[in-house]
């Protein structure tokens, strides 16, 4: 079976993005100095959840900023003014309201699997969590921005976004699994 060009494409930005994520948090995990982003030895889980919440901030930030973006093009539009209740975004918000979306079914899962890892990681180890937050929103931001250009655009975005909680899925597993 031949694959279409937004199938080529997407396989093509999807690898790419997880070829970026793979070399940043290793990068991340082998010369990121613990102290550069506030990490001291031996905090006990409560302070590594604390500390999870905290690096969680810019996710949230991006979150509300799209929630703006929506809100204010439901404002200005006569014909989203009503709300999503009331009929499909028109042209003009369409790619905003499947931004937030996507960005919010996202979050869940980012964040839920990051506060997972704060309390399984230790010391040097908490490296990782802010260098899924910035994967993260690297993600989003190049989603957002390839949209517009249809399945094949977004998809370097989608992988990248993913990317961080599949990874912290599969090590919260493997740590499980390890005693941990």
């Amino acid at each position: 079976m031949a694959l279409s060009p937004d199938q080529t494409g997407i396989l093509r930005g999807g690898a790419l993005a997880l070829l970026l994520a793979a070399v940043a948090l290793t990068a991340a995990w082998l010369w990121l100095p613990p102290a550069f982003v506030g990490i001291a030895e031996g905090l006990p889980a409560g302070e590594r959840l604390a500390y999870a919440l905290k690096a969680e901030l810019p996710v949230f930030f991006w979150l509300a900023g799209a929630i703006r973006v929506v809100s204010s093009g439901r404002f200005r539009s006569p014909a989203d003014i009503r709300g999503s209740a009331y009929g499909p975004p028109g042209d003009r918000l369409a790619i905003p309201a499947a931004v937030l979306q996507n960005s919010l079914e996202q979050t869940v899962l980012f964040v839920g699997v990051h506060l997972i890892l704060s309390v399984m990681l230790r010391d040097a180890e908490l490296v990782l969590l802010p260098a899924m937050v910035a994967i993260y929103l690297a993600g989003r931001i190049a989603f957002a921005w390839g949209y517009s250009r249809g399945a094949s655009g977004r998809a370097f975005g989608m992988v990248l976004t993913a990317a961080p909680a599949l990874f912290g899925l599969f090590a919260a597993a493997a740590l499980i699994v390890a005693g941990r």
